[in-house]
């Protein structure tokens, strides 16, 4: 079958819906704890290249209850890798 050109871009561009119906709620500290994620994230995005020490600021913020949630996965994948594809962020792996 032939696709039009544009096909798998427009496909690969949808937004793909991931229902966890077995989810807890999240608390006040999961809201918080995903606050100062984002805030440790979008400091280490600003400039346009992420360096070594802020991958380790935010991976210590993910770990630091013990665990990587679904919801702290997803804001990571929200604010750099979706930069990254783009080439809108670069690492600095030095």
């Amino acid at each position: 079958m032939d696709f039009p050109v544009g096909f798998f871009t427009l496909f690969k561009a949808l937004p793909m819906e991931i229902e966890r119906p077995n989810a807890a709620p999240l608390t006040k500290a999961d809201l918080a704890h995903l606050e100062t994620l984002r805030r440790v994230v979008e400091h280490a995005v600003a400039d346009g290249l992420i360096t070594n020490e802020e991958r380790e600021d935010i991976a210590r913020v993910i770990w630091a209850d013990g665990e990587a949630t679904p919801e702290e996965l997803d804001l990571v994948q929200d604010l750099v890798w979706s930069k990254l594809s783009s080439g809108d962020l670069m690492v600095d792996w030095s």
